[in-house]
């Protein structure tokens, strides 16, 4: 019985975060400036959003680490710590590492409760260890191959200045240690996306350059008899490992193809596929139809299906000001019947986002760039976080706030307070944020080039002044964003007061000569709201007409 209830926990902390998180991935012939990209939104319902830091250090042989779960800070045992152990600041360290995830949960009798490393910690753990993405998947999966994997199945994005991987492992059962698990390339010139579902289909057999798996990968989905196909090259390690249903598809895939039609023309046959007509699935990479930029990157993760049939902000459910959020559940039932909500890549649940700018014509200390916000993507500003920085901005450390305590020093609440305000009256107040948004990542990116050129210098000559550069500006753009945002928090409380947008001159609420404000306008509902209120209150609100 405490076994059932142990397992019955687990798996309703992973079915909390089954629909959570998104990947993006760009190889580096496939971007405008060569860089790899990785993106990533944590998200989770009850996460606190920060910026974590582990320095470098040496360790004497023998000393062990405490591990604790990662989404719910429970302790899961200790594990030894290697000798030597490189600086990580978020999800990328010194050697321009960078690793995400996305949880696609899997087969639920896979799970291993007895496992030492859930997903979390195998990340930060693995950046601590590694130089190149190759050495991260050695690493990830020797590691729980020694000490077990706690966690269910799980999509990683791991890349480094040259190659970018998509790594998948799934655990073997209660009691049983390791996992299987396969690991796929995408190559140079493509771009790639996980969100929540096992997304690895076929393996390439003989090609470890760019396709990596376990030695059972196969041989431990026939025993399980999740494969009885009688040619090996018939295996799909998703099919095997995560099939596939209708919340699969139109809550993750979903997502995976919005990014690919953005930048790939005839992605409309795959609708089908999204919509669980078929399990046709979609290619694991395609090549785009032009390369990628860092703020095409950066916009992707802020999508809500816009201009496709998905379009979050074209029906009822948007409300009167257009808004491309939906607060109530995935699915929902009203009158003993099912209906769902979709479920895009930029959602207000997010803790944390970046997008890891990974480029080989820097000393590492430069060349690896986290761009990095809190809260919703669609709602935050991007700042750069250096890997070569070993100092976490001030806003964007916990510092007595938490997920229960708010503070007005803290980013991640800063951020939340903005986001929130705008929510419910989006069409109305989003343009406000865009201004500010767009504005302050522009300016970033524009200066991006001086302190690169400025931080290789010192790389040469003084590489502790070259530190302390990358230290000051990476806390310098984090905390002009953060100040930023609480004006314009102020600015769209007073101009949007009780439901009334007030007119703007150069910034400001206008004012008449008497220092009053006298010009505003009351905005109204938008067209496709009144008409489906009039579908549904008939005449009861028609004005009468004098005879």
């Amino acid at each position: 019985m405490k076994k059932t209830l142990l397992v019955g926990a687990f798996l309703l902390t992973g079915l909390l975060n089954a629909f959570a998180c998104t990947n993006l991935i760009v190889g580096k012939n496939a971007s405008t400036d060569g860089s790899v990209f990785v993106s990533y939104s944590a998200d989770s319902y009850c996460m606190f959003g920060e910026l974590v830091h582990f320095p470098a250090g040496k360790w004497e042989k023998g000393t062990m680490i405490p591990i604790y779960e990662w989404d719910t800070g429970k302790y899961l045992g200790e594990i030894e710590q290697a000798e030597v152990t490189y600086n990580v600041i978020g999800n990328i360290n010194e050697y321009q590492v960078s690793i995400a995830e996305t949880t696609f949960g899997g087969r639920p009798e896979l799970v291993d409760t007895t496992g030492i490393l859930d997903y979390g910690s195998l990340m930060y753990i693995t950046l601590q260890r590694s130089r190149t993405a190759r050495e991260a998947i050695d690493v990830m999966t020797n590691l729980v191959k020694e000490y077990g994997y706690y966690s269910s199945g799980e999509s990683f994005s791991i890349a480094d200045p040259n190659e970018a991987w998509i790594l998948e492992m799934i655990g073997k059962g209660p009691g049983v240690k390791g996992a299987v698990w396969a690991a796929v390339r995408i190559p140079d010139d493509c771009i790639s996306a996980h969100a929540n579902q096992s997304r690895i289909r076929k393996l390439t057999f003989n090609d470890e350059d760019n396709c990596l798996f376990s030695h059972d990968v196969i041989s431990f989905a026939r025993e399980k008899k999740y494969f009885t196909g009688k040619n090996n090259n018939e295996f799909s390690f998703s099919e095997a490992y995560a099939p596939a249903d209708f919340s699969s598809a139109r809550f993750c895939e979903a997502r995976v193809w919005s990014f690919f039609n953005r930048y790939v023309d005839g992605m409309d046959k795959y609708l089908p596929y999204i919509n669980n007509e078929n399990n046709d699935g979609m290619p694991l990479y395609v090549v785009p139809k032009r390369k990628l930029s860092l703020h095409d990157v950066q916009m992707m993760m802020r999508d809500h299906y816009e201009g496709t049939p998905l379009d979050m902000s074209k029906d009822v459910l948007a409300g009167p000001y257009s808004s491309p959020y939906r607060f109530s559940n995935l699915s929902y039932k009203v009158n003993g019947k099912e209906y769902f909500n979709e479920r895009p890549i930029s959602t207000y649940q997010t803790a944390f986002t970046f997008v890891s700018q990974l480029r080989a014509n820097y000393p590492d200390p430069v060349g690896g760039v986290m761009w990095f916000g809190l809260d919703d993507a669609n709602m935050t500003v991007y700042t750069p976080v250096y890997c070569g920085a070993d100092k976490v901005p001030s806003c964007y450390a916990a510092n007595g706030a938490s997920s229960s305590k708010f503070s007005w020093d803290n980013a991640y609440w800063i951020y939340n307070w903005v986001a929130n305000m705008v929510y419910p009256r989006y069409s109305m107040m989003i343009d406000d944020v865009v201004e500010v948004r767009d504005g302050l990542e522009a300016n970033f990116r524009t200066m991006q080039p001086e302190i690169d050129q400025l931080a290789t210098k010192l790389y040469d000559t003084d590489r502790e002044a070259m530190k302390e550069l990358l230290n000051y500006y990476t806390g310098f753009t984090a905390n002009a964003a953060f100040q930023s945002w609480k004006e314009l928090a102020e600015f769209l409380i007073v101009r949007y007061n009780d439901n009334v947008k007030k007119n703007v001159v150069n910034g400001e609420i206008e004012v008449n000569e008497y220092g009053r404000v006298s010009s505003f306008i009351r905005p109204a509902f938008d067209d496709q709201f009144m008409q489906k209120v009039i579908e549904m209150t008939g005449d009861r609100y028609v004005y009468p007409t004098e005879e």
